[in-house]
């Protein structure tokens, strides 16, 4: 992980308060933020954080901008500096009648292409405005803002972060991410424990990787933690994984593997190694009459000794051809090209398996299946009094599953909780919390395991 942007990396775009996550594939990779195309060639070799100004080129019918990175960000102009010189004490006596603006829309379309900046463009609006000067300078501020977000020519290139996953997939579509809000995120982890070491799982059913990337973000880099991330499709959903860019070893500590597939694989592993055990005497015993038939042979007639001979003499043979590498290599040939056949799928079952062996340290469920049948199949691998963290965007599935656990009594200390965030405007003597603001965002059920 460098801090210079990358042909390859994920990006986060950020033009004012609007993100975007978009991955730098090539040289000729272009962003569009709205009808505005905008080419990141040279964002290549920036540090991250860098602001550029957009640079518009020259393309009938396209708006389409190269960048040129700044050397502060300081070199933004203040408008509210620049254009409020006067303002008016109410708005009683403004007409909306839309005939405020004396430009048409063609001679705003050309100021676009002539000016260099957005605030000479804004800076033309406000001078050609009737009912600008009138306004109180509250109004006037929101309507440099609103002009501002419309002609705005700076981004900031930052690099992802799970806050700022979590805040696009959000704004987005929420349901991408099964309702996980920020809030409600940082509860899951809280509430699990996921630290630098020890042993955590996972199932989530459609997250575009959040729920695992946020936990392996927890657990670090070079530490000794793993995690476990189990999932029902063929492929798991790693984007947001793949956005963070973590180091190749803290990687390799997060195997994503089928519920089905891994959990198929363990226990057929379990029933072999029992099997192996249960014939350990009966080979032992044949073994035993192989020693004891050399002695039995010897104390037979002259006749018979020299069948035994031509026995002994064929053994013989065979001994020598096994010396020579003839009989016995085929097995083993045979056992390393099997060995090399293995697909990927089947190398991380086993990588998983050796995991759940050693039990886990948390559980934590973020599914859109009713998540009890899945919680009973994979906590027998959840070590004594560690925590079990179940997320639902239902309430009602979740008292189910109380109701359940409670009376199978495996685990102890359950409460269903919910976050709700409200968001304020902070102004002096205008604070008051925003108009359109997200409810609830999903439920947990947290608990312990109790040992047996």
């Amino acid at each position: 992980m460098t801090d210079k942007i990358k042909v390859g990396d994920y990006l986060i775009i950020q033009r004012q308060k609007y993100t975007k996550l978009q991955k730098f594939n090539n040289l000729n990779t272009t962003v569009n933020l709205g009808k505005d195309q905008i080419e990141l060639r040279l964002a290549e070799n920036h540090p991250f954080c860098t602001t550029f100004h957009l640079v518009p080129k020259q393309e009938r019918g396209r708006r389409l901008y190269t960048l040129d990175a700044l050397s502060t960000p300081s070199e933004i102009r203040n408008l509210k500096e620049l254009l409020i010189k006067e303002s008016g004490n109410d708005n009683r006596n403004i007409i909306d009648d839309r005939q405020s603006q004396a430009l048409s829309t063609e001679e705003i379309l050309k100021l676009r292409e002539e000016c260099e900046s957005s605030s000479e463009v804004i800076g033309k609006l406000v001078e050609n405005s009737k009912s600008f000067a009138t306004k109180t300078e509250y109004s006037q501020e929101k309507y440099l803002k609103r002009k501002e977000k419309k002609y705005f020519e700076y981004i900031t290139i930052r690099r992802p972060s799970i806050r700022l996953l979590t805040d696009i997939y959000w704004r987005l579509d929420p349901e991408k991410v099964l309702g996980v809000r920020f809030d409600t995120l940082s509860q899951i982890i809280s509430y699990s424990g996921v630290c630098s070491v020890g042993n955590y799982l996972l199932y989530e059913s459609g997250t575009n990787g959040l729920l695992p990337a946020a936990m392996l973000n927890s657990i670090g880099a070079e530490t000794g933690g793993k995690l476990v991330h189990l999932h029902p499709g063929n492929v798991a959903q790693k984007q947001a994984l793949f956005a963070m860019d973590y180091p190749a070893e803290q990687q390799a500590r997060c195997v994503s593997v089928n519920i089905y597939s891994v959990l198929r694989h363990f226990y057929q592993d379990r029933e072999g190694a029992k099997e192996n055990e249960a014939q350990e005497p009966v080979v032992a015993e044949a073994k035993e009459n192989e020693t004891l038939e050399p002695v039995v042979a010897k104390a037979e007639d002259s006749t018979d000794g020299e069948r035994a001979e031509e026995v002994n003499g064929t053994s013989k043979r065979k001994h020598e051809e096994t010396q020579d590498g003839t009989a016995e290599d085929e097995p083993e040939a045979k056992q390393l090209k099997v060995d090399k056949q293995k697909q990927a799928w089947e190398l991380e079952n086993e990588a998983a398996a050796s995991i759940m062996r050693e039990k886990f340290d948390s559980l934590v469920i973020v599914a859109k299946e009713h998540p009890y049948s899945i919680l009973k199949a994979l906590l027998p691998f959840v070590k004594p009094s560690r925590p079990v963290v179940i997320f639902s965007t239902c309430r009602e599935i979740l008292t189910e599953s109380y109701v359940d656990m409670k009376a199978e009594a495996s685990v102890t200390y359950l409460r269903v909780t919910s976050n709700w965030m409200r968001q304020y405007q902070i102004l002096p003597n205008r604070t008051h919390p925003d108009v359109t603001m997200s409810g609830s965002s999903g439920y947990l059920l947290t608990g312990y395991t109790i040992g047996n």
